[in-house]
């Protein structure tokens, strides 16, 4: 069994140590106390329980537990044999630095080091080891908590070699982790250097007046999509980590001016949560509860203004080499949870209006660090505007969008997206967005083979769809149940009938009647960070969306039974083995890949993939006598489109057919 050594049981450290207990590996876990420990494995145990209620341990929890040995302060004995230690102490460069050498002196000759550390240099650390070890000291920076988050920073130091980057990317991959890596070791790697940015940006605004807190937490919340805003998220953090951070990049070459709110907010003790206040109030410390934070007060709130140095800081990793635009996207995303990175957001607003909000930002401020990227302003001139010059840090298709309240309709001709848009609700199903979806398949239903030959379903955000909106089921009676439970039928015997295919491209979440929904379309793609599942026996309900039908239609009736039943949510990986999903994709390629498939489902001759979709759907549950009469005459109907002589002449002639769906 491969060994790993585990160096500190707090939060980051015992999580970890978690993680590789659960992939099969034997861990010593290191801290310098019993007591430390003894609450280390407790909250271990606990956490493995909450993963098996779920279903989502492929072995007992009694015998992962087994594999994690707890040490009480000796890191030599601990990285003894061990193929790759992991350390997880106290953010200070010097305790880090003997935890190092000592571990240099006791690991076997090729054992990786590495740090979890979120800000502190890897190089600095590496200068601890003698020359030799120095090739396979990295970063591997997990986020809080680490059994959940998916996102693992892999950093480059000056001595790294690329053999120990590769490595360490195929372990995280083996944890169930997506990876990013940070070619330079840059204060802050990849994401906390931007939640640096949006964190001072906001801090700024308020402190120089053109807004309050509550405002813009506000606008970034309802407007921006982020999940919190930038002071709830300081709270929740702790502000006093927040100083630290970002003390410890400025010290190191970081150009920022420290904000006097969160300085003042670090001198007064007022941490967040922790403490029981921060820029908001709480029931008592350690208690979290979500203040209000009304839609309306961020309406007036400028969220280009607030999110353009983040932006800023993306643009100068990328020009730097520091790490790609995919994977500064893919970490902002997976480690902060927005729906689109900083750069797809570039992208969305105009590089011309970033440049121009931070030419004004400049100017009112004098802030050196808010002078736009040469980057930024080399696309702006170039005419590289994002998605209205249809191309930016990213190149697009001609679309033509329109935004309700729930969902967004983009036409990209010969394919249409619907897009679920509630990201702050994890796009839970609500009224109003059954509405919507509603009108938006009769009008998908009513265009033009021209404009729309396939669609694609999918969410904005780290949610598909999280299920419907149980703060709706308030005075719920039965018969606006039995309502509820019909309006999701209609909308998904509308995706059935639509005379086009539908491909849902499921990027994170996808649990009851987001599933529902899911199980309606005709393909499924899912990207490798979703999770699936019918939790509705877990708060007392039951699939009621067509779950109990057309998942067992799907997976076989033991299969759906059980998923029914136990509540569990499975992975990506093991949807596609059981038939739930047809193919599963790195996240960053979700989009790509559905775009990939519809367009080349559009190609296809429309009348007869419309007749196909028929035969198959409406002759499936039919005998089968029925069901091949049924085929029959749908055949017949295709002998009847100029499609069908398009398609033989092209054949015949030894080129490419152009359909036209006559």
């Amino acid at each position: 069994m491969a060994k790993v050594a585990v160096i500190g049981a707090g939060t980051m450290g015992h999580g970890i140590a978690e993680l590789f207990a659960i992939a099969g590996y034997e861990v010593a876990l290191v801290d310098v106390a019993e007591d430390f420990l003894r609450r280390a494995l407790q909250n271990i145990e606990w956490s493995l329980n909450k993963f098996a209620e779920r279903g989502q341990l492929k072995e007992d929890v009694k015998a992962i537990l087994s594999r994690i040995k707890p040490i009480v302060n000796d890191v030599c004995r601990a990285v003894d044999g061990a193929e790759i230690m992991v350390e997880a102490v106290i953010e200070e460069i010097e305790t880090k630095r003997k935890v190092f050498a000592e571990a240099d002196r006791c690991a076997p000759p090729n054992a990786i080091l590495a740090t979890n550390t979120s800000s502190l240099p890897i190089t600095e650390i590496a200068e601890a080891v003698k020359p030799e070890r120095r090739p396979l000291i990295v970063g591997m920076h997990f986020f809080n908590p680490p059994p959940l988050m998916p996102l693992v920073e892999v950093i480059k130091g000056a001595y790294t070699s690329d053999d120990t980057v590769k490595k360490v990317v195929e372990y995280a991959q083996k944890l169930g982790k997506q990876t990013v890596v940070v070619n330079r070791d840059v204060p802050g790697f990849i994401v906390n250097r931007i939640l640096a940015r949006a964190s001072d940006a906001a801090c700024w605004a308020v402190a120089k007046g053109e807004a309050d807190i509550i405002g813009v937490d506000s606008a970034l919340i309802n407007k921006a999509g982020l999940p919190m805003g930038a002071f709830l998220l300081m709270d929740y953090v702790g502000i006093d980590v927040v100083c630290f951070i970002g003390d410890a990049m400025s010290k190191r070459g970081f150009k920022a001016h420290a904000c006097p709110l969160i300085t003042e907010k670090c001198s007064s003790k007022k941490f967040g949560v922790k403490s029981g206040e921060g820029f908001y109030k709480y029931p008592a410390p350690g208690k979290f509860q979500w203040p209000q934070i009304p839609k309306e007060a961020g309406e007036k709130v400028d969220v280009v203004r607030l999110l353009a140095p983040a932006i800023n800081e993306a643009a100068y990793l990328v020009r730097e080499g520091i790490a790609t635009k995919e994977d500064v996207d893919k970490a902002v995303k997976l480690g902060l949870n927005w729906p689109k990175g900083p750069l797809e957001l570039a992208d969305e607003f105009g590089v011309d209006v970033v440049v121009k909000s931070l030419e004004d930002l400049k100017a009112k401020t004098g802030f050196e660090e808010y002078e736009p990227d040469p980057l930024l302003r080399q696309m702006a001139q170039q005419g590289k505007l994002g998605r209205k010059s249809g191309e930016g840090f990213y190149i697009y298709v001609k679309a033509e969008e329109k935004r309700l309240e729930t969902i967004i309709i983009r036409y990209e001709p010969p394919i249409a997206w619907i897009i679920l848009n509630r990201p702050e609700r994890l796009n839970a199903i609500n009224a109003k967005m059954m509405e919507e979806l509603s009108a938006a398949l009769d009008e998908l239903a009513n265009a033009d083979y021209d404009k729309v030959r396939a669609v694609i379903i999918t969410g904005v955000g780290r949610a598909f769809s999280a299920g419907a909106d149980i703060t709706g089921f308030v005075g719920t009676t039965p018969v606006l149940a039995y309502r509820l439970s019909r309006k999701l039928h209609d909308i998904a015997e509308k995706i059935e009938r639509l005379d086009r295919p539908v491909i849902c491209a499921l990027n994170g979440y996808t649990l009851g009647g987001g599933l529902e929904l899911a199980l309606a379309c005709d393909l499924r793609i899912a990207a490798e960070t979703a999770q699936l599942g019918q939790p509705e026996v877990n708060i007392g309900l039951f699939p009621g969306g067509g779950g109990t039908q057309r998942l067992t239609r799907l997976i076989g009736l033991a299969r759906a039974k059980e998923l029914i039943f136990t509540g569990d949510y499975i992975s990506a990986k093991d949807a596609e083995r059981i038939g739930l999903v047809n193919r599963v994709v790195p996240p960053e390629r979700l989009e790509q890949e559905a775009r990939s498939l519809a367009l080349k489902l559009a190609e296809k001759p429309p009348i007869a993939l419309a007749m196909a979709k028929a035969a198959v759907n409406f002759g499936y549950e039919a005998p089968l006598w029925t069901g091949l009469d049924l085929e029959a005459a749908h055949f017949g109907v295709v002998f009847s489109t100029e499609d069908l002589y398009e398609g033989v002449s092209a054949f015949l002639q030894k080129r490419k057919p152009q359909y036209k769906g006559r």
